[in-house]
């Protein structure tokens, strides 16, 4: 029982201890730096299923609408 306790005064003191860290601005961590593809892109949807796509990666067919793959684009007649 005694260990039990002493496991909950440590965890609350940690968390005190760490609260205060943060709220002085002495936190250590940096935010993660952003990825690759940190950059938005247009989205397109498809006309056939709706699903949202990059323009990037869409497939246009002849009169400019674009489809998330050959095949949906060859469904619609295009």
């Amino acid at each position: 029982m005694k260990y039990l306790l002493l496991i909950v005064v440590l965890f609350v003191a940690y968390t005190l201890w760490r609260n205060a860290r943060v709220r002085d601005g002495r936190d250590t961590r940096s935010p993660p730096p952003p990825g690759p593809g940190a950059n938005p892109q247009e989205m397109v949807s498809c006309p056939v299923c709706g699903v949202h796509l990059p323009r990037s990666e869409a497939v246009p067919d002849a009169r400019g609408i674009l489809y998330c793959s050959n095949e949906h684009r060859l469904r619609s007649g295009g």
